[in-house]
């Protein structure tokens, strides 16, 4: 039957009005009492989620989010919270990047469906590759297609040189993913997950580690954990298969960065583009690079009052760009 977390988490759920994990913690109930020997009571209860599940869309009734909520005490100087509103159109990426999270929400919306038989849903995730690759806006908008908060572990305030206080910290962060069902961001996570081999390591960031590899075997609650970092070789090995997905960012193609520019630049006039001189400029640079070259072009076409952004315009901005990068 129900454990005492099961029972807990129903409440909670249902306080929030977050009827799909009410349901989805229902479900693990029906579960475990069929694998207990109470087959008719968990064919009841399976029927009892079906047809509220059915009288929800009949009414018109939407599931309703989980409210943004801001952490307070000792986890405000922890997290950052926002609600992120970028959906999946707004990703420019490789097609097995946008393949790997469409599976991830399609578990995340249909888990349901995956516990009845016994898996569960991906709920941790890996980002890396360069910077400016798509690693953030990946993690808001699996936020945002969710419907979820998107909460930034502040790791300058995380990690501190006290013996003990990391790790301890680190134990908040779980405890609210377990409380507060959102999207968990570590961001450089590299700063946590450090190779424990290195030479000059010392006891306590290798005691972080251990914490931080802990955590992660332990996580089971309904929120997505996702790290990323842009320099995996520093990373300890054990940290990979901690993970349920590993997703690997690189720089953009140039059918790719012609894209990102485009969709940057569509609410100005490109007509008369050279895009081969275009195209030969953003090689090399990263998405979010090709982003602001396009930006400044736009923004100076339209304080200028000119007609449409000229070649040369955006051909400067993008070697502005890289001239930046390489500072």
């Amino acid at each position: 039957m129900a454990t005492a977390d099961q029972f807990k988490a129903l409440v909670r759920s249902h306080g929030d009005g977050d009827d799909s994990h009410f349901y989805s913690v229902a479900m693990q109930v029906a579960a475990k009492a069929a694998q207990q020997g109470h087959s008719r009571f968990a064919q009841e209860l399976r029927d009892l989620v079906d047809n509220a599940k059915i009288a929800s869309q009949q009414s018109g009734r939407q599931l309703r989010p989980i409210p943004v909520t801001q952490p307070k005490g000792d986890l405000a100087g922890l997290l950052g919270v926002s609600y992120p509103n970028q959906r999946f159109g707004d990703l420019v990426v490789e097609p097995s990047i946008r393949a790997s999270l469409d599976q991830v929400l399609t578990e995340q919306r249909q888990q349901d469906r995956l516990r009845e038989h016994g898996f569960e849903p991906i709920r941790s995730l890996l980002f890396i590759g360069p910077p400016g690759t798509g690693k953030t806006l990946s993690a808001s908008v699996l936020a945002g297609e969710l419907h979820l908060p998107l909460f930034l572990i502040r790791l300058e305030s995380l990690i501190t040189k006290f013996m003990g206080e990391t790790s301890a910290k680190l134990r908040m962060i779980f405890d609210a993913a377990e409380e507060t069902r959102g999207v968990y961001f570590f961001d450089e996570v590299d700063a946590l997950a450090g190779d424990r081999s290195t030479q000059n390591d010392v006891g306590e960031i290798r005691r972080v580690l251990n914490s931080f590899l802990q955590f992660l075997e332990q996580h089971r609650s309904s929120s997505i954990l996702v790290a990323a970092t842009n320099h995996p070789q520093l990373l300890d090995r054990a940290i990979f298969r901690r993970f349920g997905m590993v997703v690997e960012y690189d720089l953009p193609t140039p059918e790719l960065a012609r894209k990102v520019m485009r969709n940057r630049l569509a609410s100005v006039n490109t007509q008369g583009l050279n895009w081969k001189r275009v195209d030969e400029a953003a090689i090399g640079l990263s998405h979010a690079e090709l982003t602001l070259a396009c930006e400044q072009a736009a923004k100076q076409t339209i304080l200028t009052n000119s007609p449409r952004v000229t070649t040369d315009l955006l051909v400067t901005s993008l070697a502005e760009r890289r001239r930046s990068g390489i500072l």
